[in-house]
Parts: C-alpha cells; structure tokens; sequence
C-alpha cells in the first residue's frame, strides 16, 4: 500500500461562503462540496483551551471537519507520515479519509468543531490503540477504495413517511433534547440520520458571523425538512402555518427543532456569537424555496382546497 499517496488525500475544502449583512452562511453538501454520503453528524463545545481530543482511527469511516468557531489542528497521520492542519475559519474544512490515525490538538477558547461522518456507529470500525493502529496499516494487503469516487446520489435507508408528511400546523413542529455526552475534554452532542431526525440528511448548512439581535430566514420549503440548532448562542424561530404562530427559543446546543416543510420559519433575536446550525433533508433546490410571505399564503390555501 502506498501511504505517502493515501495521506495525500486528506486535504482542506473551501465551502461556499455567503456574504449576508445579517450574517453569513455555508453549506455542505454530499457529494457536492464532500465525497461521501451524510450519515452521522456531531459537534464537540466547552472544550478547554488546550485539550487533545480524538486519538484513534476508522477503517472505514470518512470524515469532514469544520472548526464552526474557535480554532484547532487536526493531525493526521498514516502511521508512517505525519501531517497537521489547522482550521480557523468556518468556511473552510478538512476531509480525513478511512484508515488515517487522527487528533484534535491546540483547541482555542470557545472552539466548537463540526463533524460529518460517512458511516453509522459502528464499535468495531474504531482502532483506538496507536501500536494497534499501526500493525494494522502494516497488515493490509488490498489497496482501499479511492475515497474521492462518487457512488450514489440518493440515501436509500428506510425512512419513517408518517413523520415526513408536510407540517399542516405549527405544533407539528417538534422540539428535541438530543444526546449529550459530558467529557472533560469536552461535551459532544450526535445525530444520525433516520433516527434522531426523521430523515436522511443531505445536506448541512450554518449561519455565523450574525450581528446580535439581527433576524434570518423568512421563507417556507415544498418539500425539504429542517432540523435546527443553536450550535452556540441562543434565537427564536418563530413558526406560522398561515392560521397559527407559535415560538420556541433555541439556546442549547443539545437542542434541536424539526421543522417540516409547508411551515413559514424565520429566526430572530440572535445573540452576540451565534451559530445556527440546520441539517436539511434535501439538497440545494431554488424552486423549493417559497420567499414571499403572500405567494406562501396562496400556496397553503392552494394545498389545503387541494
């Protein structure tokens, strides 16, 4: 195996960097701006200055990490070669490919790292144990499969289509605790696909960089599912299905609202230092998009006589 050629392959990613003066935004999206399939995604907050985190290797996971504020390194290493990134911005990103010995080192105050991981959890698929590590990169016979080829466009997991109906009223709308782990080193909260939220997630997007007390969003989706999470800081969605308007504070970054499609959504009320982190059921589509609050009236009225 050629290991100076697989470590070649990790490498930094600049995302799409939308310049708004009421914040700006970024986008993941698979098999777009990285190359696998969106399967798991967890971000790591209240990590002490100075802290390493990681220390182990996936055979088979593929990774995408975004420091969403803060600043850290992410070393990697192949067991032979030894190369360090650092990240700092919230529009770029590194891919880590499967079979590469990673840490996160030199954790600035306030960091807060974003993960996107090809695979389910899966106990088997780690190596944590360095000499381990090592005796296994040793061990392999069979050249890995080019990490960068594109498979499939579509996420084929069975989906739970009672819950992906369209939101007919604003309490369809669902506010959840999710996960969190307490670590010294750092709490990390996770999500899969199909199981904390109830749909694949294709796509991953975040607003940074928001003025304090500004307001975003403003718009309904067709078809496209939200999952939405104050990753730091805390704003209010306010959610209106054309009868009813209903408001929910987001202030925790192990907190999450699912937002349906056929539901006016907008936020406000950021406060200094926010991130508003969505995870999105579909990708990037305009015509999915309903930005006036008329045209949206007339689309609900025209679903409902539908």
């Amino acid at each position: 195996m050629n290991n100076e050629r697989i470590i070649e392959e990790s490498k930094i990613i600049e995302l799409p960097k939308i310049v708004d003066l009421r914040g700006n935004l970024s986008v993941v999206e698979q098999f777009k701006q990285i190359p696998f399939e969106i399967r798991r995604v967890h971000w790591i907050y209240d990590v002490p200055g100075g802290v390493e985190r990681g220390g182990h290797a996936y055979k088979n996971t593929e990774e995408f990490i975004v420091a969403l504020s803060g600043s850290f390194d992410v070393e990697i290493d192949n067991g032979k070669v030894k190369t360090t990134y650092s990240l700092n911005r919230s529009y770029y990103g590194l891919y880590v490919p499967k079979g590469m010995w990673r840490t996160m080192i030199n954790f600035s105050t306030n960091s807060l790292a974003l993960v996107l991981s090809s695979t389910d959890y899966d106990e088997q698929d780690y190596i944590m144990n360095y000499e381990e590590f090592c005796r296994w990169r040793c061990d392999l016979s069979v050249e890995p499969t080019p990490s960068f080829v594109k498979t499939s466009h579509q996420v084929n997991n069975p989906i739970n289509r009672k819950m992906l109906t369209e939101g007919k009223s604003v309490f369809d709308c669902s506010l959840c605790e999710l996960n969190k782990m307490h670590d010294t080193e750092g709490n990390l909260t996770f999500i899969y696909q199909n199981v904390h939220v109830p749909f694949p997630v294709n796509r991953v997007f975040y607003s940074y960089d928001i003025p304090g007390g500004e307001d975003r969003g403003a718009h309904a989706h067709k078809h496209c599912h939200q999952f939405i999470i104050a990753a730091s800081g805390a704003f209010e969605v306010v959610l209106d299905d054309g009868t009813n308007k209903r408001t929910v504070t987001l202030n925790r970054p192990f907190w999450g609202l699912h937002v349906p499609p056929g539901i006016w959504a907008s936020e406000q009320g950021f406060s200094s230092g926010s991130i508003c982190l969505v995870l999105a059921s579909h990708g990037y589509d305009k015509d999915d998009y309903i930005r006036n609050y008329q045209d949206y009236l007339d689309y609900i009225k025209e679903q409902r006589n539908g």
